[in-house]
């Protein structure tokens, strides 16, 4: 495993509340809410070498496929991760959990084949900078998976989000932003859109704030 020595503090991600809870609800949504289906369709055909960027308490590694050579999966909040660790120990492909952030990931430059964000953009504290980091590890022509909630289609649900975002929402949910347009950001730190399609979570009943989703394949690009 590729890894290199991070000046970030092993814990400069501390949510522990929220983990606890995060833990469960994302369970239950996995299981009554469709989002292991999603998770399924953001992993499939991956191959090789993976770094997974915020990996949660690792609902995502029972879904990699057995072309997967390698997972790293980075997560900087001590609670999830160690859940992260139990969850690893029961996956079909090697995982390797370990503490990081996205704007400094601890590994070295192009040493992967694809990336996975999964419900993270929305909480990471600087998201160019995160991006410009998933670019500076993957190869060239490496795929990012991504699988985010972001900025509704009304004008009224924005409006929503926006005042949320400057008020409660990140105080109440480990720093998660609902406003945020984590298409238009992937596109702008360089990659390639090839496909996305648009869904809400869950697909029926209540809409929150963070239903509006987009789940998609972007490429960084080769030098020209």
């Amino acid at each position: 495993m590729a890894l290199r020595r991070s000046k970030i503090p092993r814990d400069a991600v501390h949510h522990p509340l929220f983990a606890r809870v995060y833990a469960r609800l994302s369970v239950a949504a996995d299981l009554r809410g469709g989002v292991a289906a999603h998770r399924e369709e953001l992993l499939a055909g991956l191959s090789g070498r993976v770094i997974e960027i915020g990996a949660g308490n690792g609902l995502n590694f029972a879904h990699y496929p057995s072309a997967v050579s390698e997972v790293v999966a980075i997560e900087p909040e001590r609670s999830l991760r160690r859940l992260a660790a139990q969850a690893a120990l029961d996956a079909d492909v090697p995982v390797d959990v370990v503490p990081g952030v996205a704007e400094a990931l601890p590994v070295k430059a192009e040493a992967y084949d694809a990336a996975v964000v999964s419900l993270v953009l929305c909480s990471v504290r600087n998201l160019p900078r995160a991006l410009a980091e998933i670019a500076r590890v993957l190869r060239p022509g490496g795929e990012l998976r991504f699988f985010e909630h972001g900025i509704g289609a009304s004008r009224s649900l924005r409006g929503t989000q926006r005042a949320l975002d400057r008020t409660v929402w990140p105080l109440l949910f480990g720093g998660c932003h609902t406003a945020r347009d984590p298409l238009a950001a992937i596109a702008a730190a360089g990659f390639e859109i090839e496909r996305h399609r648009r869904l809400h979570v869950p697909e029926k009943g209540l809409k929150l704030p963070s239903s509006p989703c987009v789940l998609g394949i972007a490429r960084k690009p080769h030098p020209s």
